[in-house]
């Protein structure tokens, strides 16, 4: 048994019988009264976020969790395919699972975290930020930069990502996979 002292990001407990990873956390201390600990916690079977506080010393019960690196071979309508680097195991995931399936490109190495005593998947980490091309992009017009003017692009993964005016079809772009947020042009 855990307690609340041992709450970290990625963390993946048994709450309300379901499993849940930590995604957010803040330990409170007010001036007046306990402390207590804000979390924010995802849902590994249906994905759904809820806010949670938990008193100061509360036990949780931990999961055992096995990290894998796995890589990304190819999607079949909602399941998506991946292969472990070790074992060359092939497992197949739900798209509910996946954080950012649309920025999912075909051999992207992710980091599966998979409960150690079910052997279940519980989780998919994507890399911090992927490169992608972009396939279309409508030309950016002359002038039209007196702020910091966006407009949507369309990359290789079918995703819509909103870059600057200056990225045309064919640039190379990072985006943030967490946010699914434009980065930077990236120089070949």
């Amino acid at each position: 048994m855990a307690t609340t002292a041992d709450i970290r990001n990625g963390l993946c407990i048994k709450y309300n019988n379901d499993i849940y990873k930590i995604i957010e956390f803040l330990h409170v201390k007010p001036g007046k009264g306990p402390a207590f600990v804000r979390t924010k916690l995802k849902s590994l079977t249906n994905g759904k976020v809820l806010d949670n506080t938990f008193s100061a010393g509360h036990k949780i019960e931990e999961v055992r969790v096995e990290t894998h690196t796995f890589q990304y071979l190819y999607a079949e309508g909602d399941q998506f395919h991946f292969m472990n680097n070790e074992s060359f195991e092939q497992i197949t995931l739900d798209k509910k699972v996946l954080d950012a399936p649309d920025l999912l490109k075909e051999g992207t190495n992710v980091m599966i975290q998979i409960n150690a005593e079910t052997e279940v998947p519980l989780s998919v980490d994507m890399p911090a930020s992927i490169i992608l091309e972009v396939t279309y992009a409508e030309p950016g017009v002359k002038g039209n930069t007196a702020t910091n003017a966006t407009k949507p692009a369309t990359v290789e993964t079918g995703a819509t990502v909103n870059v600057p005016l200056f990225i045309n079809e064919g640039d190379k772009i990072k985006i943030d996979t967490a946010t699914g947020n434009y980065m930077e042009r990236v120089k070949e």
